[in-house]
């Protein structure tokens, strides 16, 4: 599994946990509604970004 397809699988087991939709994930964490739905389709985001939602994805774990 590369990467991107780890990044994929880290935000739909955080979503299916939290039982949020992945709109309101993509809102949340990358402000941008359709996120999921462009990863689910392919899209690559850039390093950053990964790294962005995944760092805020553990904040709000922690969190709970």
């Amino acid at each position: 599994m590369n990467e991107i397809e780890t990044f994929r699988q880290n935000i739909e087991q955080f979503i299916a946990s939290e039982g949020i939709s992945a709109t309101k994930f993509g809102r949340k964490f990358a402000n941008d509604p359709l996120f999921v739905f462009q990863i689910r389709g392919g899209r690559e985001p850039r390093v950053k970004t990964r790294l962005r939602v995944l760092e805020n994805m553990e904040k709000e774990s922690r969190a709970a």
